[in-house]
């Protein structure tokens, strides 16, 4: 269970805040095992350890929710990598917790760490919908698909409060707008009422991230997101309502849960989903030092081997940012996760080209529907 508490409207920036490594008992129940100044911040913090044991216990950390009055929602992209140029966070950070995510280096430009910080010092933006159908309506906007979720989770635990997520989605199917979104939260299906109509118009797709299909695992380097059983019963629930559903293996993390690659595209198909893709486990800014703090954690033992495939498959470096090798890697090691994932799909019946919405029926506010 989450569990949040409030605080007043954003009204300027966030407070910059003395971020150091908490002792162990405070991170409990999070992924982040430390809390480091952001990459942008002129004053650096340490905690050394003297070999004594903490006399008192660490603060518990509890999830905050500032609201933040955004100017605007949509965010527009070029890369190659990805098939949309534009998509829709509706909030900033990300209680599920997860250890590997990439947009934890973002939290940094807040002012405040993209380690603990990031998953218990939560952004909504409750105007979302209205400025998104305010965008909408901008003279010249051409529809593409817009990508909900691509950053932080779109149904991640405080949306069952915000329903910011759903806001948006009444917006798009209102309008006929088509949207994909990316998401490893059972909570998807609460909006199968508005996906499943949307589905029918080709105007709606979904794509559910499988990280493993270990609990034990999964509770460790995502400790709030739903449980792997769950994510799997959400694949069938919005199969079966006619939603094309596309399983996302990601991250593939090296001698971690690469060897699940089969198992995960299987229990996946078997459940309904349509499309399968990969991730390589991309590891930009701070999130280095964080994945390499957790490994000591929580598998010391293999962190040297990890971290050597990764930079097996990033030429040499940890990691890459270049268009064709951010997402999948290069090398040998790359090589061959995509080979057993092609292989894997084709034998299991993916489908081998992407789904391709449709935009011709979008209709901007305050236009009449055509009734031919």
């Amino acid at each position: 269970m989450s569990e949040s508490r409030h605080v007043s409207e954003l009204e300027s920036s966030p407070r910059r805040l003395a971020a150091t490594t908490p002792a162990r008992d405070s991170v409990r129940g999070r992924g982040a095992t430390a809390n480091p100044d952001g990459r942008f911040e002129a004053i650096r913090r340490e905690s050394l350890d003297d070999g004594w044991p903490s006399q008192e216990p660490g603060p518990v950390r509890r999830t905050e929710v500032t609201l933040e009055r955004a100017r605007g929602i949509i965010t527009r992209n070029t890369s190659p990598d990805i098939p949309f140029d534009r998509s829709i966070n509706p909030y900033r950070g990300c209680e599920h917790g997860c250890v590997y995510c990439f947009a934890r280096p973002n939290h940094a430009y807040a002012g405040l760490s993209p380690g603990l910080d990031f998953e218990t010092k939560l952004f909504a933006k409750p105007d979302a919908a209205r400025l998104l159908e305010r965008e909408l309506s901008a003279p010249g906007y051409e529809a593409q698909t817009i990508a909900l979720g691509t950053a932080t989770d779109p149904y991640q635990p405080i949306e069952r409060e915000h329903r910011i997520t759903r806001a948006v989605l009444e917006v798009l199917a209102r309008l006929r707008h088509p949207v994909g979104i990316v998401t490893k939260s059972n909570l998807v299906t609460r909006d199968i009422d508005i996906l499943a109509g949307m589905a029918e118009r080709n105007l709606g797709k979904v794509a559910v991230s499988v990280t493993t299909l270990d609990p034990v695992l999964s509770r460790k380097m995502e400790p709030r997101a739903p449980h792997p059983r769950k994510r799997l019963e959400a694949i069938r629930a919005l199969s079966q309502a006619g939603i094309p559903v596309m399983v996302i293996v990601a991250p593939i993390i090296p001698s971690l849960n690469d060897h699940e690659i089969e198992a995960i595209l299987t229990e996946a198909r078997a459940c309904g989903a349509r499309e399968a893709n990969h991730v390589l486990l991309r590891l930009p800014h701070e999130l280095k030092d964080l994945v390499a703090d957790w490994f000591a954690e929580h598998y010391p033992g293999r962190q040297r081997h990890v971290f050597s495939l990764i930079a097996q498959a990033r030429g040499g470096r940890e990691y890459d940012a270049s268009f064709g090798k951010r997402m999948t890697g290069e090398g040998a090691y790359a090589d061959l996760i995509a080979t057993r994932m092609r292989l894997a799909k084709t034998r299991l019946g993916y489908a081998k080209a992407r789904i391709t919405l449709d935009a011709s029926a979008f209709t901007k506010p305050g236009e009449q529907f055509s009734l031919l």
